[in-house]
């Protein structure tokens, strides 16, 4: 008897599970997700001579939420654990997703409120010699969703100021001085 109830149940929820719910007006028009239809790729790859071993560098300036000190904005781990794959910083919900003994790459993640660009960053501290390094920052993303050539060309000077500064501020640390006063935000 209880066998027989069960699979009542059994087979009452089945039924439902595979009648599908009617389609509603919003359904039938709402976007199909932040995916863009015709990407156009970029990648900006900029890079600093330090006076320091790539190591010594690393050590300064290469923990996944560094970017706090030198790209001064908060930065805090909200998800796993500082240098681990798939840890998550407070900035723009960037995900660790590789590194090597000197480097990592980072993702922002897809979010509905917005278009995905496949936004990828790279920061490294590349030997040179014994005694010196470079670091290098590379920036990969699409920038197709942006209005015209005009646009795209700002907003890649704007990404090239702001990463240059970034870089220039990571030499400083990893040579052991102090930052300067920030400027005000917004650049002004």
């Amino acid at each position: 008897m209880y066998l027989r109830a069960f699979l009542s149940i059994v087979l009452a929820l089945t039924l439902c599970a595979q009648t599908p719910a009617p389609a509603t007006q919003a359904a039938q028009t709402a976007p199909a997700g932040p995916a863009v239809a015709a990407p156009t790729y970029i990648s900006i790859p900029l890079e600093i001579a330090v006076s320091r071993p790539a190591a010594d560098v690393w050590k300064r300036v290469g923990k996944f939420c560094d970017i706090g000190e030198w790209l001064r904005i908060p930065c805090t781990i909200t998800s796993g654990k500082d240098g681990e794959f798939g840890a998550v910083r407070s900035v723009a919900g960037e995900v660790l997703v590789g590194k090597t003994e000197l480097s990592y790459t980072y993702t922002q993640t897809v979010r509905n409120d917005r278009p995905y660009n496949l936004y990828h960053g790279t920061l490294e501290a590349r030997p040179v010699t014994a005694t010196t390094s470079k670091i290098v920052y590379t920036l990969f993303f699409d920038n197709s969703m942006l209005a015209d050539d005009a646009a795209r060309e700002m907003d890649r000077a704007r990404r090239v100021t702001q990463f240059t500064r970034a870089l220039e501020n990571m030499k400083i640390l990893a040579e052991g001085g102090t930052l300067p006063p920030a400027p005000p935000r917004g650049g002004r």
